[in-house]
């Protein structure tokens, strides 16, 4: 059969155009194994396909909403780091205008109690000197006085018996002599205008 089927007519052998069209029987058998297959891949296939589309879309629309929440808790940290930062300036500024106050109180309290305490020094020194000026004069009005009497004694040859007579006499000469600076220093001024 193989050398009659060689050697049959050419009539069944589509020629010229008809070589491009299929066989109706080709035709059906063909859309019959698409139908079958195309079944399958929707029925089992396009499922999981979808399955696998729809799980990495997920992912990514995932993706995107952290990288979003991201982005929003990146500028929240900013915002708040930006505040503490503004908080620790203003709170620094506080603290310095705090210590230029305490520093002011200080240095003002410092020199009131310099002041007290110069003024007391001024005070103590003041009647430091008054008290030595009345020693001074004590022991110069006895010095004077015993120089005085000792003088009276040689101008007039004898002894002074009566202390209270020394002592008048000692008293009056003092006094004029208390009295001869102050008339001295008239004397020079009116004889330094002439």
């Amino acid at each position: 059969m193989s050398v009659g089927a060689a050697v049959m007519p050419a009539a069944s052998t589509p020629e010229g155009i008809f070589l491009f069209i299929p066989q109706l029987a080709d035709l059906v058998w063909g859309t019959v194994c698409f139908v079958i297959i195309a079944v399958v891949l929707i029925k089992y296939a396009l499922p999981r396909f979808n399955a696998v589309l729809d799980e990495r879309t997920r992912r990514i629309e995932e993706g995107l909403a952290l990288a979003d929440k991201a982005k929003g808790d990146q500028k929240d940290a900013e915002l708040k780091a930006a505040r503490l930062v503004e908080d620790a300036r203003l709170e620094a500024a506080r603290i310095r205008e705090n210590a230029q106050v305490e520093a002011k109180a200080i240095i003002a309290e410092a020199r009131q109690a310099a002041s007290g305490e110069a003024s007391r020094a001024m005070e103590a020194a003041e009647r430091q000197i008054r008290a030595d000026k009345q020693a001074a004069q004590i022991s110069l009005r006895s010095d004077v006085g015993l120089l005085a009497s000792e003088l009276a004694e040689r101008i007039i040859g004898a002894q002074l018996a009566d202390t209270e007579l020394s002592a008048r006499v000692i008293d009056r000469f003092l006094d004029e002599l208390e009295q001869a600076p102050a008339e001295a220093v008239t004397v020079r001024s009116a004889r330094g205008r002439g």
